[in-house]
């Protein structure tokens, strides 16, 4: 029997604040554990929170990008549970009136397009981390307590995994874009919770659901949903029934356990923290935030596509990282070839970023010298193959494109009498490849500008040499 997927995400980012929601400590991630609390992160008592203004205008932020209606009045709230890594055993967030509330955004899945619904976001704090392999029993870090979030909760419009992972890109780029986190997800400053039921094709009721928390990964929250739905449904073909609950993915064996049941809102116990007064917006607050909001990711997409002509394809990759598109613009300034900057960043750039497994931001070298670069092999003072080589030190030592080339003896070899001896030697060494060249066996040519590029070390300039090679036959 054919079963429907039915999915829901909340999406946890960290916001990139230099201090945390209610106090002075600083958020800066690796310090030392436990050493950035204070009575307040820590919730001692007789200590007093005080909300940090930024966070309110990077949820505002979110918001307007996510197409969501910005409350003028919202509260925070205090969600009391006991957990090792929650040491005041309450969490100041939002209940019943968040600060954004009911928006959408669009995604693109293959070649349909579809609208997820926002429910809300809401402000929270962090809560720690618990170090379970230290060697002494579980250790617990507070130095995460407090540091600012933002919940975004979505209605239960994915049907497929290829659809959560789909919308969970394009909410890391528009935070990215907005400048209201950095979404290092190694850093856990973007992790997903999973809410997610099957039923059967064809009914509208929906089955019960389970949720599994913190993924760190787009690849593992792809695989958690398909482990998961693949588990609800055999459960139920057995004859089971699904059972609502808490569950944890384990990414390095690909499946999921039992945590704890699932609990509803009221056993939470929320009420209003009596510490802290309203959020109140005015609209012309409201308003100043939307003027200043960077172009968006769409909004880019479409401006590539007009200005320079580039591929849907193209400008969809250039401008699902900011700091991607930020890389392409300011290259193309330098350079004034969109489509040059368009191959190198998606070819030789993207491969040396995967194998180093690094992002755009990490790169050594500057938009400024990949234009150079371009500039070099446009104005023939490089072959392509020598500007590969030359990425490549780019890469590695961050050094300028011409002061590689200078240093290392790179430039291209133009002058024809001193490539023509070279061109006549290479055609001595190889008469089958010549005589197969008069017969009309364009193919011969390749091998033979091949070997002239091995001879010249890849320097010389492949025009010059197809000509030299057709002059001489």
């Amino acid at each position: 029997m054919d079963y429907e997927i039915v999915i829901g995400l909340e999406i946890h980012s960290e916001l990139d604040t230099n201090s945390k929601i209610f106090c002075g400590c600083s958020t800066t991630f690796g310090a030392e554990e436990n050493t950035q609390t204070c009575p307040v992160c820590l919730g001692l008592p007789g200590t007093l929170p005080v909300l940090n203004k930024k966070v309110v205008e990077y949820a505002v932020r979110a918001g307007i990008a996510m197409d969501c209606k910005i409350a003028n009045f919202s509260k925070l709230d205090r969600k009391n549970y006991f957990y090792p890594d929650l040491p005041k055993a309450y969490q100041i967030s939002q209940f019943d009136l968040p600060i954004c509330q009911r928006g959408d955004v669009e995604i693109e899945v293959g070649d349909y397009k579809k609208t997820i619904g926002i429910t809300r976001i809401h402000i929270e704090e962090d809560a720690g981390k618990l170090i379970h392999d230290s060697g002494e029993g579980t250790l617990a870090d507070n130095n995460r307590c407090g540091v600012p979030l933002i919940e975004i909760v979505t209605e239960p419009d994915m049907r497929s995994a290829a659809e959560a992972r789909t919308f969970a890109e394009k909410i890391k780029s528009i935070l990215e874009y907005t400048e209201v986190s950095d979404c290092k997800m190694q850093e856990g400053s973007l992790r997903f919770d999973v809410n997610l039921s099957v039923r059967k094709n064809g009914t509208k009721e929906l089955g019960t659901r389970t949720e599994m928390k913190n993924l760190n990964s787009f690849r593992a929250l792809e695989r958690a949903v398909e482990a998961e739905s693949r588990r609800q449904i055999f459960e139920l073909e057995r004859g089971n029934r699904i059972i609502q609950e808490t569950r944890k993915w384990d990414d390095d064996n690909g499946e999921s356990f039992s945590l704890r049941s699932k609990e509803e809102a009221h056993d939470y116990r929320y009420f209003p923290d009596p510490d802290l007064v309203p959020i109140v917006l005015e609209n012309s607050y409201i308003k100043e935030i939307e003027d200043h909001l960077p172009k968006l990711p769409w909004v880019r997409k479409k401006d590539y596509m007009e200005k320079w002509n580039l591929s849907e394809y193209d400008a969809d990759v250039l401008t699902v990282s900011k700091d991607t598109a930020s890389f392409f613009e300011k290259t193309v300034e330098a350079c004034g070839d969109p489509k040059s900057v368009v191959n190198w960043i998606m070819g030789d750039i993207s491969a040396a970023l995967n194998e180093q497994n690094i992002s755009m931001k990490d790169v050594k070298f500057s938009p400024g010298d990949l234009g150079e670069l371009i500039g070099l092999i446009n104005k023939k003072a490089i072959s392509v193959s020598i500007g590969k080589q030359v990425l490549k030190q780019m890469m590695e030592t961050g050094e300028s494109p011409s002061k590689i080339v200078e240093k290392s003896g790179l430039s291209q070899m133009n002058d024809e009498d001193e490539l023509k001896k070279i061109v006549l030697t290479v055609l001595e060494k190889n008469p089958q490849s010549v005589e197969d060249l008069k017969n009309g066996k364009e193919k011969a040519i390749g091998f033979l500008v091949g070997q002239i590029m091995k001879e010249t070390k890849g320097k010389a300039n492949p025009q010059v040499v197809n000509k030299l090679i057709k002059d001489n036959i």
